[in-house]
């Protein structure tokens, strides 16, 4: 299968194919990405948009979970992370930001899915960023269904305590001075993942906004949520110390030509200890937290 040119063989996931392609962004940058798909008929296509720092790879059992499904299932890094970062060992003069990330990369790859399986319902699912990104695309109003996982307006102050000094801390006294002496944020500062230093950078500017990217001037993408018209349901995790339901509440507050549905979901509910801002997406949760997400995605109306 080839997606962009540069396809690799495809290997089964248990009762699912999976193929790591090529998918080429709006301006043509490579996106490694991963294609999941049953090995029975197709019934709906599902986009799944990471989080910030976050490798496709922690998505890799929810996308085969939805695939076994039904679902052809897409997952991806955004440019300057995981596969899709230049062949070169240093990120340093990599030009990208967040801004790029859904105006390039999301929307590529929601307009991939959607002519690849154009006869197919199609459902967004957003991480954290991944979710955010939802209101920035200018083509939105063609999603029909999107679900956001911890995806906040993440202001520092929207934090839950201690995290929130320790995030301003980090983003300040150690990131920035890092980023701007190497000309990246290496994984090594403490997030895992080498960063683009525009990316950081304006992720930082937009943490210390009282109404995080909603606040930013320079960022004319803010003005396409109002233009997302299909159904919206928000997760927050009640543990997540980032995206609090305040936090979560005020993107969706932006979203302003829909209802957003959202819904609170403690460690209690799932029958674990502990969930925060990456948990749902553990295989623990394949017969709670995950049933339920699929049912909402393949549901009709």
């Amino acid at each position: 299968m080839n997606a962009g040119g540069n396809a690799v063989a495809g290997a089964a996931l248990d009762d699912v194919f999976s193929d790591d392609i090529v998918v080429p962004a709006v301006d043509g940058h490579p996106l490694g990405a991963t294609l999941f798909l049953p090995r029975g008929a197709k019934r709906r296509a599902v986009l799944i948009n990471s989080a910030t720092a976050v490798p496709r790879k922690v998505y890799r059992g929810f996308a085969g979970y939805l695939a076994r499904r039904g679902a052809a299932v897409l997952t991806y890094d955004y440019r300057g992370t995981g596969d899709s970062r230049p062949k070169a060992k240093s990120l340093d003069g990599f030009k990208a930001d967040m801004a790029d990330w859904a105006a390039l990369d999301v929307t590529a790859t929601v307009r991939w899915m959607r002519e690849r399986y154009r006869d197919l319902p199609f459902a967004y699912v957003g991480h954290s960023f991944g979710g955010q990104a939802l209101g920035l695309l200018a083509d939105n109003a063609e999603i029909p269904r999107a679900l956001l996982v911890a995806s906040q307006a993440a202001h520092w102050k929207l934090m839950a305590s201690p995290e929130r000094y320790r995030v301003v801390a980090f983003m300040t006294g150690v990131g920035l001075p890092l980023t701007r002496l190497l000309g990246y944020l290496p994984g090594w500062a403490g997030l895992g993942m080498d960063l683009p230093k525009g990316v950081f950078e304006q992720w930082t500017r937009w943490v210390l906004r009282e109404r995080y990217l909603l606040d930013d001037p320079a960022l004319a993408a803010r003005e396409n949520f109002p233009k997302f018209r299909g159904k919206l349901r928000a997760l927050v995790m009640t543990d997540d110390t980032w995206a609090t339901r305040p936090a979560v509440e005020l993107l969706c507050s932006a979203f302003t030509s829909v209802a957003p549905e959202v819904i609170s979901i403690s460690p209690a509910d799932a029958g674990v200890k502990a969930i925060g801002h990456l948990g749902f997406f553990r295989t623990e949760h394949r017969d709670t937290l995950w049933r339920g997400a699929a049912e909402w995605i393949e549901a009709e109306g």
